[in-house]
């Protein structure tokens, strides 16, 4: 259980780090133009509610999602109402994508609010208790409201872009004149057009690893509140294979999602180029067995860890190990579901 302890720790102090970067980005930007720091303060706020309220509406324009009406679906729905009555949680808004791939998301503005929807390849390609895994997932995700948090972090990078891009073009412009004047506000552009572009990237590595400890963090607490790691590691490799062979170009609202497409693509290639090494029984094909095998081993490489740096979720190899962890507890009998909330 010290994992999960240090999982909320990271988160805290990722977010922590984020706000700090920014903050003093924001203090040597209004210093060097010699502004007020409130009017970054206020253009900042304005930016992140702009991205907080039309995110839903991006989400559902890119997902061709459709809700589903009371009792077009009894099985979701009753397994979903369960898993949520367990915590005391409002029931999601239930919605479909009408896409084959095996894939689920949520989002919203509030708790409350939220939409879960699933495509329909998560539902026919995965057993009904792998499905049930999934869906603790997202409701992890609801209960920790990751995707109002990720939506309000995720802005600021894309602000540091913004404004490197911004000042590198005024400076260009600038430099034409000959005035001493504005050729010093060429160079205090310059210096913030650097200055720009090194927060905006150490910050979006901030927000990406919390992005990934977030996802962690819903794997833990859908394993509790099922009581079945094993069927989420199951749905894991199973949605990474499926993602894996899909020819769709990645949805722009992939973070939102249980698994990325282009990291899923990434992964089962990589153990496809050693397909020799991990096929144990020389047919020439890589079993479910093996292939839970072959991401086991490939948690640890080196390969994966750079690989996820960029990346909203962690290698599945890595979500994996950590559900057996959290199950080989579970099996002592210290842990249950009922205790959910002590734990996770």
């Amino acid at each position: 259980m010290g994992r999960l302890v240090a999982l909320k720790l990271t988160m805290t102090m990722s977010v922590f780090l984020v706000g700090l970067i920014f903050a003093v980005f924001l203090s040597t930007i209004m210093f060097i133009l010699n502004f007020p720091l409130i009017y970054a303060l206020i253009i900042t706020a304005i930016f992140i509610l702009i991205q907080y309220l039309i995110g839903p509406a991006i989400v559902r324009s890119s997902t061709r999602l459709r809700y589903l009406d009371p009792g077009e679906n009894p099985w979701l729905e009753s397994t979903v109402k369960k898993l949520a009555d367990k915590t005391g949680m409002t029931m999601p808004r239930l919605a479909v994508v009408p896409d084959d791939t095996p894939n689920a998301f949520v989002f919203g503005r509030t708790a409350k609010g939220a939409t879960l929807g699933v495509h329909e390849g998560l539902l026919t390609k995965l057993r009904k208790d792998e499905v049930e895994g999934v869906i603790g997932h997202e409701l992890g995700h609801i209960r920790h409201r990751d995707y109002i948090v990720m939506t309000a972090l995720s802005a600021l990078p894309l602000l540091a872009y913004i404004i490197a891009r911004g000042t590198w073009v005024a400076a260009r412009f600038s430099g034409s004149s000959r005035k001493r004047e504005e050729g010093s506000m060429r160079e205090a552009l310059f210096i913030i057009g650097i200055i720009s572009y090194i927060v905006y990237i150490v910050s979006l590595l901030c927000v990406m690893k919390l992005s990934r400890l977030r996802e962690h963090y819903a794997d833990a607490y859908s394993a509790y509140i099922t009581s079945s790691p094993h069927s989420l590691q199951s749905a894991l490799a199973k949605i990474t294979y499926g993602l894996s062979l899909s020819q769709k170009p990645p949805s722009g609202a992939r973070a939102f999602y249980i698994g990325d497409p282009a990291l899923a693509k990434q992964e089962i290639q990589h153990i496809m180029n050693r397909k020799q090494e991990y096929d144990l029984d020389k047919d020439g094909v890589l079993d479910g067995r093996e292939l839970h095998i072959a991401m086991e081993r490939e948690a640890e490489s080196t390969w994966s860890k750079i690989n996820t740096w960029f990346s909203t979720h962690p290698a599945t190899f890595r979500r994996i190990l950590l559900l057996q962890e959290i199950e080989r507890e579970m099996e002592t009998g210290r842990y249950t579901s009922d205790r959910v909330y002590a734990r996770v």
